[in-house]
C-alpha cells in the first residue's frame, strides 16, 4: 500500500519533463505522430475509410501488417494518425505531399472539503445557489484514469446525460452512472477499462465535479464535506496517463474522443516543457477543441518560482497557476530552547509523546542530507531528523528516515520554497516547514551539543493569513512561444487540496475507510478547479464561447488577498502577474462579469502570422490552408485578450479592444486606469454606452513610456459601471 501513495507522488514537484520516449515493437520502431492535409472537398462518412486513407500514407506493406502498425487514427483533435515506424519509413513519409510533419511521441508529466467554502460558492446566493451547479455539463478529464466505487462518483441525485453525448463507459454498472456517464483508456492504442492505479485522476476528476461526500478527511484531518466545484456536472474520464506519465499520441487519442464525445469542458493537468505552437500537441489539440465550442482548462506546470517555466502557452488555452487557501494542518516543532516553530502534516498521530528527543541533522552530499547512506551512518533510531528538501517526493525522505529508525521527520524547505509548507500524509510524525522557520531550527541545532525537540500536532486551522498565496512550485511567465500574451491566466487554489483518491494513504497502521481521501497539491489540483468553475459558467450560460467563459474568469479574479492586501507569493512579497495571471480566481463575480472580450477560431489566424509562423505551420495548428501574405497580421498585443503584455523596448503601444455585452439591462461604463505616474496611459472612448444583450463596443488604448529609465512595470485598466469592473491587466517587462 505504501508503494501506491509513494509512487502517486513524483508528479506534484517534478520538473515538467520532454524527453523522447521509444515505443515501438522492438524492431526499431518508435511511435510517430504524423500530421497529413485533409483532403480538399472530400469527407469521409466511415471511420474505415478514414483509415483507409491514413494507411495510404504509410510505406507498401501487406494490409495486415499496416494495421498492426496504425495505433491510433485522429479525426477531431487533429487530421492525422500514430503509428509504429522506423526512421526510414518515416523519410519516406515526409517526401509526401500531403505530409505536413512527422513527430517522435513524446512523454509529458502529470502536472476538497475547503475549497467550495474559500471560494464563496457556497455562501447564500452564491454561485451554487443561482446556477445549477454545472447540471447538463460534461467535463473531460484526461489523466491515470478513475476508481468508480469511489462515493465522489455515485449518481445518486444526479440528472440524465444532455442528449448530445455520444460517449461510452467502459466499468459496469453501477459504476457507470449519471455522474460517471464516461470512461475510456488510451495506452499504446489499447481501449480497457482506466481503472485508476496511481491516484492523479481520482483526485482531479473529484476536484472537478465529484459528489458530496460527508465526513471526508486525510487521516482525521481537513474534515467536512467533500464536494467538486460543480457537483451537478456530468464526468468522462479519459485515461491517457500511466505511472511514468503521459504520451502525447494517446493524449491526442483522449482529446479526440473527448471532441466526438460531446464534451464541454477538458481538464489537462499535465504538460510539457514550453514548444512552438505548430509543434505543441496540446496546443493543436486544444484550437480543434476550441473551434468545437469546448472550453480547455491546463496546468502551468510545478517548475516555479523560476521564470519562463510555462506549459500550455496557448492563448485559447485557461493556463492554470496554483495557489494557497486559508487552511493549515499545523505541526509546530517545540525545540529545547523554547522556541515554537510552525509546520504542516496531514499525519497527526494523536500519541506522540509531548517529551522532548534528540534532534539531528544528518552530513550528507550535496543532492540531500538524508539519503540513506548519511541515515544509516548518522545513527537517528529514536530521533527526530532534520531533512532539507530534495528534488523527488517529500514522502519519499520520511519513508527513508523511517527505516533507518527515526521516531520523527522535519523538513526544511530550501529558499526557493519560501513559505510555502505542505501538509502530506507521512509514514511517521513530521512537520514540513517554511523557508524562515527552518533556519530558526538549524541555528537552533549550531547552538548546542545536545539539541532536542518534539512535535505538537494542533489539527486543522481555518481563516489563516495570508490567503491565497502563489506557491513556489506554480511555474512563472512571461511566456516564451508568445512573450505578449501574458500567462498564467488566473491562479485558483493547489495546495493542500483535500480529494477523492483510491488508496490508503499514510502508516499502514492508521484506520482505513472504503471513501478514502488524500491531500495534495500542485498545478494539477488548481487545473480542475478552474475547469469545474468553467463549467458553473457553461451550465449558466450555454452560448458563451471558451473564449468568453476565460475573460469572464480573468477580469472578474482578486488581486487582493482575504486581508485586502496585494496577494503575494512565496516570498511574502506582491505576486507580479508573471505569478499569478490576472489574479486569483473569484467565481460568483465570474459569473456575471458584465463584459467579455471574446475570440472565435479565425482571430487567432492573423495573430498566429504575426508571431512569423509559417503557412504550413499555421496550417498545423488551425487545420486549414492558409497564406499569411494575404491576411492582416497582427501583434499579440492587439489580439482581443483580457490582458496586455509589452516588452519595455518599444517605449509605446496602441492596441484596439472590443467588449462584448452579456447583462441583459441598460448600461454605462466608465475606464478607470491604475499605473504608475510614469506610465502615461489614454483610453478613448473613456465611456462605454451598452443599450442591448451581446452589443459590441471597441474602445483604444494607448501607452507610452521611457525604455531607458522606465524597469517592469504592472497595472491595469478597469470598466467600471454601477454593478461591475471589467479589470485586464498590463504589465510591460
Amino acid at each position: 500500500m505504501e508503494s501506491h501513495s509513494a509512487t502517486c507522488f513524483f508528479f506534484f514537484f517534478a520538473i515538467v519533463l520532454a524527453f523522447f520516449a521509444i515505443r515501438g515493437d522492438g524492431l526499431q520502431r518508435r511511435t510517430y505522430i504524423v500530421r497529413v492535409r485533409a483532403p480538399e472537398n472530400t469527407s469521409f462518412v466511415h471511420s474505415k475509410d478514414l483509415t483507409n486513407w491514413y494507411r495510404s500514407f504509410l510505406p507498401p506493406i501487406p494490409a495486415n501488417v499496416a494495421d498492426s502498425r496504425l495505433i491510433y487514427t485522429y479525426s477531431a483533435a487533429i487530421v492525422g494518425f500514430a503509428a509504429n515506424l522506423t526512421e526510414e519509413e518515416v523519410r519516406y513519409m515526409e517526401k509526401k505531399e500531403d505530409t505536413l510533419k512527422v513527430y517522435p511521441d513524446r512523454i509529458l508529466s502529470l502536472l476538497t472539503t475547503h475549497t467550495p467554502a474559500f471560494l464563496g460558492l457556497q455562501a447564500p446566493h452564491g454561485f451554487w445557489d443561482t446556477n445549477g451547479m454545472g447540471k447538463g455539463v460534461i467535463i473531460g478529464v484526461l489523466d491515470t484514469g478513475i476508481k468508480p466505487d469511489h462515493p465522489s462518483f455515485d449518481g445518486t441525485g444526479m440528472p440524465s446525460p444532455p442528449p448530445k453525448w455520444k460517449g461510452a463507459c467502459k466499468f459496469e454498472k453501477p459504476y457507470c452512472n449519471n455522474k460517471l456517464i464516461g470512461a475510456r483508456k488510451f495506452t499504446q492504442g489499447r481501449e480497457e477499462q482506466p481503472t485508476d492505479f496511481v491516484g492523479h485522476g481520482t483526485h482531479t476528476a473529484g476536484t472537478a465535479a465529484g459528489n458530496f461526500v460527508k465526513k471526508a478527511n486525510v487521516l482525521g484531518n481537513g474534515n467536512g464535506t467533500a464536494v467538486g466545484m460543480a457537483p451537478y456536472a456530468h464526468i468522462a474520464m479519459y485515461q491517457v496517463c500511466q505511472s511514468i506519465g503521459c504520451y502525447v499520441s494517446d493524449i491526442l487519442a483522449g482529446i479526440n474522443a473527448a471532441i466526438n464525445d460531446g464534451v464541454d469542458v477538458l481538464s489537462l493537468s499535465l504538460g510539457g516543457e514550453s514548444q512552438p505552437f505548430s509543434d505543441d500537441m496540446i496546443a493543436i489539440g486544444a484550437f480543434s477543441a476550441m473551434e468545437k465550442g469546448v472550453f480547455i482548462s491546463c496546468a502551468a506546470g510545478n517548475s516555479g518560482p523560476t521564470h519562463t517555466t510555462l506549459s500550455n502557452e496557448a492563448p485559447w488555452i485557461l493556463t492554470v497557476g496554483a495557489s494557497s487557501m486559508d487552511r493549515k494542518i499545523k505541526a509546530t516543532v517545540k525545540l529545547g530552547n523554547g522556541q515554537e516553530v510552525e509546520g504542516e502534516s496531514a499525519f497527526q498521530p494523536a500519541d506522540f509523546p509531548s517529551k522532548m528527543i534528540p534532534l539531528v541533522y544528518p552530513i550528507g552530499t550535496q543532492l540531500s542530507n538524508c539519503n540513506r547512506a548519511s541515515l544509516f551512518s548518522s545513527n537517528v533510531t529514536g530521533k527526530m531528523v532534520v531533512c532539507d528538501r530534495a528534488s523527488g517526493p517529500r514522502i519519499e525522505i520520511g519513508t527513508a528516515v523511517k527505516e533507518a529508525g527515526g521516531a520523527a521527520l522535519v523538513i526544511l524547505n530550501k529558499e526557493t520554497d519560501g513559505c510555502t509548507t505542505l501538509a502530506e500524509a507521512h509514514y511517521l510524525p513530521a512537520s514540513d516547514v517554511s523557508y524562515i522557520n527552518g533556519s530558526k531550527i538549524l541555528s537552533y541545532l549550531n547552538s548546542t551539543d545536545k539539541p532536542l525537540a518534539t512535535i505538537s500536532f494542533q489539527g486543522t486551522s481555518l481563516g489563516t493569513s495570508p490567503a491565497p498565496v502563489v506557491t513556489f512550485f506554480s511555474s512563472r511567465g512571461p511566456n516564451l512561444q508568445s512573450p505578449g500574451i501574458l500567462k498564467p491566466d488566473i491562479i485558483g487554489p493547489g495546495l493542500n487540496v483535500v480529494a477523492a483518491w483510491p488508496f490508503q494513504v499514510g502508516p499502514s497502521e492508521t484506520n482505513v475507510t472504503s471513501a478514502t481521501f488524500n491531500m495534495i497539491s500542485g498545478t494539477s489540483m488548481s487545473t480542475p478547479h478552474l475547469s469545474g468553475i468553467a463549467a458553473l459558467i457553461k451550465g449558466a450560460h450555454p452560448d458563451w464561447s471558451p473564449a468568453a467563459i476565460k475573460s469572464a474568469i480573468m477580469t472578474t479574479s482578486d488581486t487582493t488577498d482575504r486581508d485586502g492586501k496585494p496577494i503575494k507569493d512565496e516570498t511574502l512579497q506582491p505576486a507580479s502577474f508573471f505569478a499569478m495571471g490576472a489574479g486569483h480566481v473569484n467565481p460568483s463575480k465570474a459569473a456575471n462579469p458584465g463584459l467579455v472580450y471574446d475570440l472565435r477560431a479565425d482571430d487567432y489566424i492573423p495573430y498566429l502570422c504575426g508571431l512569423g509562423y509559417t503557412d504550413e505551420q499555421v496550417e498545423a495548428i488551425t487545420h486549414r490552408k492558409i497564406n499569411c501574405a494575404t491576411i492582416k497580421k497582427i501583434s499579440e498585443a492587439e489580439l482581443n485578450y483580457p490582458s496586455i503584455a509589452v516588452s519595455l523596448e518599444l517605449g509605446h503601444l496602441t492596441v484596439n479592444r472590443t467588449l462584448k455585452n452579456v447583462e441583459e439591462e441598460r448600461s454605462t461604463y466608465t475606464v478607470a486606469i491604475d499605473m504608475p505616474k510614469d506610465i502615461s496611459v489614454s483610453v478613448s472612448p473613456k465611456t462605454l454606452e451598452f443599450s442591448k444583450l451581446k452589443e459590441t463596443k471597441s474602445f483604444t488604448v494607448s501607452l507610452s513610456w521611457n525604455p531607458k529609465t522606465t524597469t517592469h512595470t504592472e497595472g491595469a485598466f478597469r470598466w467600471v459601471s454601477t454593478e461591475y469592473a471589467v479589470r485586464s491587466p498590463i504589465v510591460i517587462f
